[in-house]
């Protein structure tokens, strides 16, 4: 009789095996489904904020290597990157242009979205140098603009506009130092960043490869450049 007890037991857990356990699994694997969605899913770009205001570039009106004057309205409707260098910078400019140049390879065909590069050097930098400079580096986007104009106005526009810092320092190679990020602007001429594990704006993009950094902020730049162009 017992034989039996252990016979229906078995019959019992066969039968629950057969019609439930695929359902578990089947539960399982789409709720790792949407888990997983949810863990990848794009974050939105965060806009930068001063004093509880979400920051725009600040108005400026330069000459490009064209000789033509460019102002930031210049650039409403497009997404672009802006940068503070020199073209005789031995040390990070040209990283940070060759950085550059992989953005313009990915969307200097489109009409939405430009460079700006000012120079922090504008007595050397004239329109003819800045040609030469984009000629040598293989510039083909109409919308990449090197810019120059009165020094003072470029180091309000860095130091005080975008608070990236750019000066003159005889003491070091190339007698200016400046920091190699790069800043993204929307459509609407917003500053927009992605942002940290912490839910911060990482603010700028370092232009200049970081071995700390898990992503390098060229490619995180490639990957936001796109959100906004696609709207987020």
């Amino acid at each position: 009789m017992r034989r039996y007890s252990y016979i229906a037991v078995a019959f019992v857990i066969l039968v629950f095996g057969i019609i439930f356990i695929p359902r578990i699994i089947d539960r399982f694997q789409q709720s790792s489904l949407v888990d997983s969605n949810r863990l990848s899913a794009p974050m939105p770009l965060s806009f930068i904020e001063l004093n509880g205001e979400a920051k725009r570039v600040p108005d400026f009106v330069f000459t490009n290597q064209d000789e033509r004057l460019i102002s930031n309205e210049d650039y409403l409707g497009k997404v672009y990157v802006i940068e503070f260098f020199f073209t005789t910078c031995p040390t990070i400019c040209p990283v940070m242009n060759a950085n550059m140049k992989r953005l313009e390879a990915a969307f200097g065909n489109r009409d939405d979205f430009g460079i700006a590069s000012f120079t922090i050097d504008p007595e050397k930098d004239t329109p003819e140098q800045l040609k030469r400079y984009a000629e040598n580096l293989g510039v083909f986007s109409q919308n990449w603009h090197f810019l120059t104009g009165k020094a003072e106005t470029i180091y309000e526009l860095a130091n005080t506009g975008f608070n990236i810092f750019a000066g003159i320092n005889p003491n070091v190679a190339g007698g200016f130092e400046h920091q190699g990020y790069f800043a993204l602007v929307d459509q609407n001429g917003y500053l927009r960043s992605r942002t940290d594990r912490f839910g911060n704006p990482i603010v700028y993009y370092l232009g200049i490869p970081e071995s700390e950094l898990d992503i390098q902020g060229t490619d995180m730049l490639l990957e936001d450049v796109l959100k906004l162009l696609e709207n987020e």
